[in-house]
């Protein structure tokens, strides 16, 4: 097993904080909170140095706040002395972690993404069934409450198999220790930038279990979201029992009872906002209701331009019509997104 060879000092050094500001301070310039950080910037760098060197840091409280998307999720915003740090982790061990992660995991990865994972399920589909000259079925599944139920001393053991610096085991255990939902030890915050490499390193247990031990093919997940899928509907059935042991004896997660189910391909599969066939892809019915939403509370052109993108991976012109006849104002001759594309 390879291991990380890097050391706190690394993580905690001026220049890596520095970079670290640079990266986080992107569209945050007009935030109050990060205005008042940047106004004595270098002493709250060396500060939070001298803490992180010292092993005298302790990461600080969170402000909850809900948001909807598309169902009412609960966010934790750290101090910006707090992201910052965040960064400064992330930005020097996610790409140790990333090497060692599955091809098919498609979240919150370099070069990974949303429409990759789109274009991958349709790929597997695709070669699953002969170009769709044979049944192909699809076992779906969704991890329930995946941020709240992360257990703490599971995911530092993980941690810990990868990282023998001490230096680094110890700020890792603060930052994971800072937040519990349900009970102590338990839940990464929705919001921190670690929380995205952390149930990342969590989920790449099972991951490796898919791919390693039962030597699953066409296997892929996002987040908390995964498929498989297979010729055979009685194999799909037979996983279910051994994916739902592993996930409750290994990482002490559970499958969500009424998000699991096994469709044909044909039959359309609700995967990441799009409804799959073996042709096209249409928008699901609550992505379209939550864009329309998103645009009549806040039309602005870098909103418009994010739909705009999103509606180009899949059959979507005649929702593109729609949307450029009600914010006509955001569209120009050089748009390459038209109606009729």
């Amino acid at each position: 097993m390879i291991q990380f060879q890097g050391t706190l000092e690394d993580i905690a050094s001026v220049e890596n904080l520095l970079e670290a500001w640079t990266e986080f301070v992107v569209g945050k310039q007009n935030k109050a909170d990060v205005q008042e950080f940047s106004l004595r910037l270098m002493d709250h760098i060396f500060l939070l140095h001298r803490d992180l060197i010292s092993h005298s840091y302790r990461h600080g409280p969170y402000r909850a706040f809900n948001i909807c998307d598309p169902k009412p999720r609960n966010i934790h915003k750290a101090s910006v002395r707090d992201r910052l740090l965040h960064h400064a982790i992330y930005r020097r061990l996610y790409p140790f972690f990333d090497i060692t992660f599955i091809a098919h995991s498609y979240s919150c990865r370099v070069d990974k993404g949303t429409h990759r994972a789109l274009d991958c399920f349709d790929s597997f589909a695709r070669k699953e069934s002969a170009n769709h000259t044979k049944t192909v079925w699809v076992l779906k599944c969704d991890i329930r409450k995946f941020f709240a139920t992360i257990d703490h001393g599971i995911l530092s053991e993980i941690v810990h198999r990868r990282i023998p610096d001490e230096g680094i085991r110890w700020l890792l255990r603060e930052v994971i220790g800072s937040f519990s939902s349900t009970r102590p030890g338990v839940g990464l915050p929705l919001g921190n930038l670690t929380s995205q490499l952390l149930v990342n390193i969590y989920m790449n247990e099972f991951d490796q279990f898919m791919k390693r031990e039962l030597k699953i093919t066409y296997y892929l997940r996002y987040a908390d979201d995964f498929a498989i899928l297979s010729r055979d509907r009685r194999y799909l059935e037979n996983l279910m029992p051994q994916l739902s042991t592993f996930l409750g004896e290994r990482l002490k997660l559970a499958l969500h009872p009424d998000k699991v189910y096994i469709k044909s391909f044909a039959s359309g599969i609700d995967f990441l906002g799009w409804i799959h066939f073996p042709d096209h892809r249409v928008v699901r019915t609550a992505s379209k209701k939550r864009m329309f939403r998103g645009l009549r509370k806040n039309a602005t052109e870098q909103t418009v331009a994010s739909y705009a993108g999103m509606l180009t991976h899949g059959n979507a012109a005649r929702l593109a019509r729609r949307v450029k006849e009600e914010f006509p104002f955001w569209f120009r001759e050089e748009n390459k997104w038209s109606a009729g594309s």
